[in-house]
């Protein structure tokens, strides 16, 4: 495929991974609560939920699930219902930052990879953007659509291991400084709350393309 368009894909997929959601907050969490080993195991369970969507897409498959109004609509009101807890655990009174220690049991490595994997296919925004963003990437006069759609799919994992992994290992670092600078925790709490709780509106909102 062009470099043109995977740069622009990549740019695009940079920017997703990015922005706050719940793969973010459960992988801060756990790598804070359970050490770095854990936030990386937790992230192979995120990855491998890349993996799945970048696979039912590439095959096709992904489309059934946006022709069946129920299985899209429950899939994205999971979705938001997860967000809107997440951020309600953050805004609520007496609330804490993903960023703040914690007491929680210690997970095993299978259930780390296993909440890791479920977080990420209760997005369904995960699917939109394997289903309807990437194709726009993909030019058939290149060939090979399905090759094409593996090397958009590998790159956006790349992205998101690369960014994430970042934010496993510096976690520790923020929650320091968090905890130093009481201030700063509450403004961090705040803005990572209210922006959940808008995501979560906006997923249980959203209509089916």
């Amino acid at each position: 495929m062009t470099l043109t368009n995977l740069y622009a894909f990549a740019g695009v997929a940079f920017a997703m991974v990015i922005t706050p959601g719940p793969n973010m907050a459960y992988l801060i969490s756990r790598s804070i609560c359970q050490g770095r080993a854990a936030g990386l195991i937790s992230l192979t369970g995120v990855l491998s939920g890349f993996v799945v969507y970048m696979l039912l897409a590439a095959l096709g498959i992904t489309a059934l699930l946006f022709a069946i109004p129920l299985a899209y609509d429950a899939l994205r009101l999971a979705g938001a219902a997860y967000l809107a807890w997440l951020a309600w655990n953050a805004l609520r009174p007496g609330g804490v930052s993903p960023f703040q220690a914690k007491d929680l049991p210690l997970d095993s490595p299978l259930r780390l990879y296993g909440m890791g994997l479920l977080t990420n296919l209760l997005n369904p925004k995960i699917a939109m953007l394997y289903l309807s963003l990437m194709p726009q990437f993909i030019d058939p006069a290149q060939g090979d659509v399905l090759g094409q759609s593996i090397e958009l799919g590998m790159t956006q994992i790349l992205i998101s291991a690369s960014v994430n992994a970042a934010i496993v290992f510096t976690a520790g670092r923020v929650a320091g400084f968090l905890a130093r600078k009481p201030v700063w925790a509450r403004v961090q709490r705040w803005f990572m709350g209210t922006v959940l709780g808008f995501l979560a509106v906006r997923m249980a909102l959203d209509s089916r393309r």
